[in-house]
């Protein structure tokens, strides 16, 4: 229980919404139904059990994988999804009268709008941000399961449930198989406790340098803890209880990327002795807490500063370059002017 809340499953809150709809016509509990049981996919898949520790930031993240295809498989028009999103709402609302969630919670589903780029977020991990923390966790915090969840997710730009998903067997930290010219991962599509966003098309080999592959093997010789999981399997990154759940990782991304974490000063004027942010369930509303998206977003921004080749990057994030461009390119319209600059005689 948090704050005065009830813990209530997904599921079960779904069940009990659609029960008490009984002002509503049948089709519009039907398309309720259908909406709501994606939510509940992208609960499991995200590994979330208990609405009270539901976010602000989780809704968003919901939003972005509902709009690139999560449940559908196909990505949804933005009138789509606003109605998608109107339900959630509605459910949200139904949630807050039973004490399932805080009672502003529904007033933070990020309905998208009709213009251009409406439904697109600003929210990104700056490139030098992620570098400095990566410092930072190299320093203090070296092999720990903190700084290999943000290397990985920051080296590879792979997704949440994609570092989830990989084994210790999908892991050639030699660079000595088959073909191989170097140290990488294999992310590997294992439905359905471990699936690939985009299924066996997701499956690919992504390569690592020899630092990231020497923190990971001192991580699995060091503080992993040496357990498997419900199906015997030997995850890379573990909690006591077996395979991490993509909400640990999440959670990981609010914590570190606060800057007084670090014991930098608060560029929010927050006292940090006293701030409600500081506290674990509230970390997600930090101004500065940012989430495994974000992280992505900030390494294609860094592909596109460099002016990395646009296929080659889309191969290793399983992207297309449109969704690339669209949702996760952060760069200012300076840089791209700047960058362009480059390619002229000006």
């Amino acid at each position: 229980m948090t704050d005065g809340l009830e813990s209530i499953h997904p599921a079960d809150a779904v069940e009990l919404y659609l029960e008490g709809r009984d002002d509503a016509a049948a089709e519009t509990i039907e398309a309720h139904d259908y909406r709501l049981r994606a939510f509940v996919a992208w609960c499991d898949e995200e590994g979330i059990t208990d609405l009270t520790n539901l976010s602000g930031r989780d809704l968003y993240a919901y939003r972005v994988w509902r709009r690139e295809g999560g449940y559908s498989g196909e990505e949804l028009k933005t009138v789509t999804l606003r109605g998608d999103m109107a339900t959630i709402r509605a459910f949200l609302r139904f949630c807050a009268d039973i004490d399932a969630v805080r009672g502003d919670l529904y007033d933070q589903v990020p309905l998208p709008t009709t213009d251009s780029g409406g439904d697109v977020s600003d929210s990104t991990l700056d490139p030098e941000h992620a570098i400095d923390i990566l410092d930072y966790l190299g320093k203090f915090e070296y092999a720990s399961r903190r700084h290999v969840i943000v290397l990985m997710l920051w080296h590879t730009g792979c997704r949440a449930g994609e570092l989830r998903a990989l084994d210790l067997g999908d892991l050639d930290l030699e660079g000595d198989r088959p073909r191989a010219e170097g140290p990488a991962v294999h992310f590997v599509h294992r439905a359905p406790s471990t699936p690939l966003k985009n299924g066996q098309n997701g499956e690919r080999w992504n390569a690592i340098n020899g630092h990231v592959a020497g923190v990971l093997a001192d991580f699995i010789d060091g503080p992993r803890e040496d357990v498997q999981d419900d199906e015997g399997r030997d995850p890379l990154v573990t909690t006591r209880n077996g395979r991490v759940a993509v909400s640990t990782i999440r959670d990981t991304l609010y914590r570190v990327t606060r800057p007084c974490w670090r014991g930098e000063p608060c560029p929010h004027d927050y006292d940090p002795d006293t701030c409600e942010f500081t506290t674990y369930g509230s970390m997600s509303r930090c101004p500065s807490a940012r989430s495994p998206h974000d992280v992505r977003s900030g390494r294609v921004t860094a592909h596109r500063l460099g002016d990395e080749d646009r296929a080659l990057v889309s191969d290793r994030m399983d992207a297309s370059e449109e969704v690339l461009d669209k949702h996760y390119d952060r760069r200012s319209h300076r840089q791209r002017a700047e960058q362009r600059r480059d390619h002229f005689e000006l």
